[in-house]
C-alpha cells in the first residue's frame, strides 16, 4: 500500500549579513516560525528573511530536487547554504508549488524584537547598489553575460547599454533572462573574467 504523503513547506531564507547565501529548507508543520527563531541564534548577527515559501505535494521530494539541481554550489554538505541568488532557488521552487504562503511566513518572520529590526535595516543600508565606478569599472568597460554571448557596454556609474538602449543593469538582466520580475544582476556578469558579485562583495565588504 502506498504511503500518503502530506504536504508540507519548503522554503528560501536570507540573511542580509551573509550576501550570496541562500538557505533552502523544508518543514512538515503548518509554520516555519518555530525555525526561524530557532535560526536566530547567538551565531547570527540579524534574523533571517523568508524570500519566498510555498506549500508542496512532497517536500522530501522538492528538497531532493533543490539539492540535485544546485549541489556544485552548497558550501557544506551537512548544512543547506547555497552560493546562488534568491532567484534561482524561487524560480525552481514555483514551478512545483501548490500554494504560494510567502505573505504569511514573512510577517513570521519580521515578528523579532526591534533592535534586530534596527540591526537589519542598518545592515541593507551600508550595502549600496551597483556603482560602476567605486568597483573599478570604467565607462567603456564590456560586461559579458554569463547566460549568452551577449554583452552589454558600461556607460555612467549605473548605467549600461544594450542593443544601442540605454538602461539599468537589472532591467539588462531582465530582458535577457525574459523574464518580466526584476532580478539581482550582479551573479548573471563577469568583468574582465570575474563575476560581478564578487568584485560587489570585494568592494562593499560588509562591516565588521
Amino acid at each position: 500500500m502506498e504511503e500518503h504523503l502530506e504536504s508540507g513547506i519548503v522554503y528560501v531564507l536570507t540573511n542580509p549579513a551573509m550576501p550570496g547565501l541562500v538557505k533552502i529548507g523544508k518543514t512538515t508543520r503548518g509554520s516555519v516560525d518555530a525555525r526561524l527563531n530557532e535560526l536566530y541564534s547567538t551565531g547570527v548577527p540579524v534574523p533571517f528573511e523568508c524570500a519566498y515559501a510555498a506549500r508542496v505535494s512532497d517536500e522530501l521530494e522538492v528538497e531532493k530536487a533543490f539539492h540535485h539541481a544546485f549541489g556544485p554550489y552548497r558550501l557544506n554538505p551537512k548544512r543547506e547554504f547555497f552560493q546562488i541568488e534568491p532567484d534561482q532557488a524561487i524560480a525552481l521552487l514555483r514551478l512545483m508549488a501548490i500554494e504560494d504562503v510567502t505573505p504569511t511566513l514573512q510577517k513570521e518572520a519580521e515578528n523579532v524584537d526591534q533592535d534586530s529590526k534596527e540591526a537589519v535595516k542598518k545592515l541593507k543600508a551600508r550595502r549600496p547598489n551597483l556603482n560602476f565606478s567605486e568597483m573599478g569599472i570604467s565607462v567603456g568597460s564590456i560586461l559579458k553575460f554569463t547566460q549568452s554571448e551577449e554583452t552589454v557596454e558600461v556607460i555612467s556609474d549605473r548605467k549600461v547599454r544594450l542593443h544601442s538602449e540605454e538602461m539599468s543593469l537589472t532591467k539588462a538582466t531582465r530582458i535577457l533572462l525574459g523574464i518580466s520580475h526584476n532580478v539581482a544582476p550582479s551573479p548573471y556578469w563577469t568583468f574582465q573574467g570575474k563575476i560581478l558579485r564578487e568584485i560587489y562583495n570585494e568592494t562593499y565588504e560588509l562591516p565588521e
